[in-house]
């Protein structure tokens, strides 16, 4: 079973710190990551920054499409290169047959806000309790949704074709 997992955090640059912590999880089995991305909104700032971190992912990876829909989704601007007009919809409902509903994009909308980060990762094979104390310094918060293997084939099925 894959799953999308949200980490937010209370700074503009806990994400970017974490994927070193996150490289440290795979490096020793503890996660298998498929994709990953973070976001780093700065305080005053209208939009936040994205980055897809392909350094820790492998050949199995998402790509922009779909994180920057995602993102596009959540911040309402287009990230990543992926163009969101008036396709959002169609797409938005791709998402929900996928496992990715609204409750969750309008969740991270609310948390991820100027001055806070977060970063965001397709994993699986995850050893949850040592993910969580490899993160607690930083004491980030994990918003997540659980996502079965038809639900993480049907993204990458509904992704693969906008590379």
């Amino acid at each position: 079973m894959g799953t999308l997992t949200v980490w937010k955090f209370d700074t503009p640059d806990g994400a970017d710190e974490a994927t070193g912590v996150l490289r440290d999880l795979a490096s020793k089995n503890l996660i298998t990551i498929h994709d990953a991305a973070t976001v780093r909104w700065e305080t005053g700032k209208k939009k936040p920054k994205t980055r897809q971190l392909n350094n820790l992912t492998g050949a199995g990876a998402l790509g922009g499409a779909f994180w920057g829909m995602l993102f596009g989704l959540i911040f309402f601007v287009p990230l990543l290169g992926a163009a969101i007009g008036a396709a959002t919809g169609a797409l938005a409902g791709s998402l929900g047959d996928v496992g990715i509903d609204d409750g969750f994009i309008n969740r991270v909308r609310d948390e991820v806000t100027p001055g806070t980060s977060a970063l965001f990762v397709m994993s699986s094979d995850a050893v949850m309790d040592k993910v969580r104390d490899a993160f607690a310094g930083s004491q980030p918060e994990l918003i997540f949704t659980n996502l079965s293997d038809e639900q993480e084939s049907a993204i990458r099925e509904v992704f693969a074709e906008q590379d």
